[in-house]
């Protein structure tokens, strides 16, 4: 063969390299690909690890408009040459300019740093590509989801006839809860079947009652379901940003005097803002009086379940009908890993349907164990393994002592912020989240108070130094930490909240008060080198 010749075999378009990727053994996960497959996970690993040693902040800082213009040359009908363009594709776009969640001085949102056996178990798991909605196709898988939402109900107290499934977050299983709380009612109330006959006559009159701090999934929900946001009667908070109970009570007789129907009620344990806890017990009794439905949404809570000296912050959950869990949050897991649980697995039926080829009603009658009888999804992921890895490696003991942790370092952070002069803190934390301000001075007005406070955000995520998160409260602009890696230290927060005062100062001090130019100024680089080496 002439060297001409083979120039023209090795110069490849496009389409021949496609013909050729998909005519090549190497391309499918299969036993004649282990060393492709070997090969690439190396790769994969290594660039993972070049990326979080790089990691000496928790952002690049890029805005928006600045990344995306790094996505218009890129042509999706043609693919990279190799593997190693691809990867080095995907670093520039997206590794180098990540969120890194197990950074020190990311406190802003419910994001925590994961398990080294939840990553062995997320490649396990994609790697055989289980879905674990029938038994037929993920056989084992199935016991294993099954014995941890036995393992978890068991540690919430629910009772020998409790059940669950996995979820893909909180924000699906509170749309359970509330879905099996409408249709429970209605079969108690009027002993209609709202799955065979739709919703009964008078369905806009039921309310559910959450606290003013609960999570916005409720009324999302309460849309979805049919019931519409008005349905969702919000109750006041006491000073410790809890729900009241009696505001609770008072509500549901006004909700009865005015004609309508108390259906369910929605208690969290650890709301998003300030990881409060509302009055479980005083709630149940209140849903036992009036015969409501309990949910409890312990998405950020429910890490107290393994804690060896806060369990008892959850005492009263055990008299839920329903709780939401997110492993995702609490228990060092990637994301997705949650949970729905009931306390009587019959209410899960709401969800069964019977299809001829996937769940045929003869397997439910020999008792085949097929998730999807009680689950809103029909391909699922194997989350479950992930979760149980962890267990097996680390026990659940060490979980929640990493979640104590968190605890006890809020404390310590609330303690910080209370000897800063120019910070104003409105609630003591009880799980792990803070709320506060940046207030240098009483001469200073509300406006701009809020508008220094939004910038020292906005200016933090700008230069990558530091992540929090903001909220508002009774419409006044407020910054937030949210504590859940195990391994920030107390001079970790110290540093951050150097750099909070410094943007603040920064704000006050500049006659253009504009973010850009106040979160890259050459004079601010020593200045955050020494809060961050603090």
């Amino acid at each position: 063969m002439s060297s001409d010749t083979f120039i023209l075999k090795a110069v490849k378009t496009p389409a021949e390299k496609n013909r050729e990727s998909s005519q090549n053994p190497d391309f499918i996960f299969t036993d004649k690909s282990l060393h492709h497959y070997e090969e690439s996970l190396l790769k994969g690993i290594e660039l993972i690890q070049k990326s979080m040693s790089a990691a000496d902040k928790p952002f690049s800082g890029v805005l928006p408009h600045e990344l995306a213009a790094q996505f218009h040359s890129i042509d999706l009908n043609r693919s990279c040459n190799d593997l190693n363009d691809a990867l080095a594709e995907i670093e520039q776009l997206y590794l180098n300019h990540a969120i890194y969640f197990h950074h020190p001085h990311y406190v802003a949102h419910l994001n925590c740093p994961v398990a080294v056996p939840a990553i062995l178990a997320e490649l396990l798991l994609t790697s055989i590509n289980s879905s674990v909605d029938t038994w037929d196709q993920s056989a084992g898988g199935t016991l294993i989801e099954q014995k941890l939402i036995d393992w978890t109900a068991e540690r919430i107290g629910l009772g020998a006839e409790a059940d669950g499934i996995f979820t893909s977050g909180g924000t699906q299983s509170n749309l359970m809860a509330m879905l099996l709380a409408r249709d429970s009612f209605c079969a108690k109330k009027w002993r209609h079947n709202n799955k065979a006959q739709g919703l009964p006559v008078d369905f806009r009159k039921l309310r559910i009652f959450s606290s003013q701090m609960s999570h916005f999934s409720v009324q999302k929900a309460a849309a979805i379901l049919g019931l519409g946001y008005d349905s969702v009667i919000s109750v006041p908070c006491d000073r410790y940003f809890k729900m009241d109970a009696q505001a609770l009570e008072q509500a549901i007789e006004q909700c009865l005097a005015d004609g309508l129907i108390p259906m369910a009620v929605v208690a969290t344990a650890g709301t998003t803002d300030f990881g409060s806890i509302d009055p479980l017990p005083e709630i149940a009794e209140l849903c036992r009086i009036h015969q409501l439905w309990m949910h409890v949404d312990a998405a950020y809570g429910c890490g107290l379940l393994v804690s060896p000296k806060f369990r008892h912050l959850l005492a009263g959950i055990e008299s839920a009908d329903s709780v939401t869990v997110d492993y995702h949050k609490s228990f060092l897991q990637p994301v997705s890993c949650s949970a729905f649980l009931v306390r009587n697995k019959h209410y899960l039926a709401v969800v069964t349907h019977h299809a001829e080829y996937l769940n045929p009603l003869s397997q439910a009658n020999e008792g085949t164990p097929n998730l999807v009888n009680k689950s809103i999804q029909t391909t699922k992921r194997f989350d479950a393994l992930k979760l149980w890895l962890t267990l097996r490696t680390m026990g659940a003991d060490q979980l929640g002592a990493a979640f104590d942790r968190n605890i006890h370092l809020a404390k310590q952070t609330y303690l910080l912020l209370l000897s800063e002069q120019s910070i104003e803190v409105i609630h003591q934390p009880q799980l792990s989240t803070l709320v506060f301000r940046y207030r240098p001075s009483r001469r200073h007005s509300e406006h701009d108070i809020d508008r220094v406070n939004a910038y020292i955000r906005k200016a933090l995520f700008r230069s990558g130094e530091a992540v929090v998160a903001s909220t508002k409260v009774h419409g006044k602009q407020y910054l937030k930490f949210t504590l859940l890696n195990p391994l920030t230290t107390i001079q970790d927060m110290q540093a951050v909240l150097k750099l909070i005062t410094h943007h603040g100062q920064n704000y006050f001090n500049s006659p253009d008060k504009t973010v850009t130019q106040a979160a890259h100024p050459a004079a601010n680089q020593a200045f955050i080198k020494e809060a961050c080496d603090a």
